[in-house]
């Protein structure tokens, strides 16, 4: 039972589904109170998980011809029958959550939005150049989901930063697997520019996006009490 649990957590790249989720609770208290928070921050969590299950999924194939046993389907943790039973009943609960939560259907909505977006990277815009975009839809729409859920118009920096740092932060996370997905015809943006380039654009990008925070008021709301 513990084995399967934790082939769960890693199934679900618990690492960035933990940052993501804690980063949308951060965004969440500038327009609520801790409750509403949490209750967004979960719907992000359960999104997240959405995202990185479906991952290992659809990459089995991929990651058995390269021996990745630090994958739990892998290394036989858990069974792709398993994990595709916990996807099919955590799809309804993040769609629910998201939508029925303190978000409602705008903000909601273009949450699930951004979690599509996620999923598309994983099917298809990942052999593609354009494999930044949906990284760049879904890290604009984490923090703007919440100004929009309020009426609000998502500040320049909020949507174009997360934009910007989200482009970064797919640059770099492909640069460990980068031989072995020149292998497997993977022919994202990055795999095209290599490792070098791929370390130069997303330097330049954080640059940018932190010289947009730098430079802007940051006007931000008051936070909820």
């Amino acid at each position: 039972m513990t084995q399967r649990f934790l082939g769960l957590l890693r199934a679900s790249h618990f690492g960035p589904t933990l940052l993501v989720s804690s980063l949308s609770y951060f965004f969440a208290q500038l327009y609520w109170g801790v409750g509403a928070a949490i209750v967004i921050a979960i719907g992000v969590f359960c999104g997240q998980l959405v995202v990185g299950w479906s991952n290992d999924i659809i990459d089995y194939t991929d990651d058995l011809s390269h021996k990745r046993l630090n994958k739990p389907l892998v290394a036989e943790d858990i069974t792709a029958k398993f994990l595709k039973n916990w996807l099919s009943a955590m799809v309804p609960i993040a769609i629910l959550i998201n939508l029925f939560g303190p978000l409602g259907f705008i903000g909601g909505g273009l949450s699930i939005f951004a979690i599509g977006w996620a999923v598309a990277y994983n099917l298809y815009f990942k052999f593609t150049f354009l494999s930044p975009l949906p990284y760049a839809i879904a890290f604009a729409s984490l923090p703007s989901c919440m100004a929009l859920s309020k009426g609000q118009t998502p500040p320049l920096w909020m949507w174009l930063g997360g934009a910007l740092f989200g482009v970064a932060a797919h640059f770099l996370n492909v640069i460990k697997d980068m031989k072995q997905d020149k292998l497997s015809g993977i022919k994202g943006l990055p795999q095209r520019f290599g490792t070098q380039g791929s370390v130069f654009t997303a330097i330049v990008l954080i640059a940018i996006a932190s010289s947009l925070l730098f430079l802007s008021d940051l006007s931000l709301p008051e936070i909820a009490s």
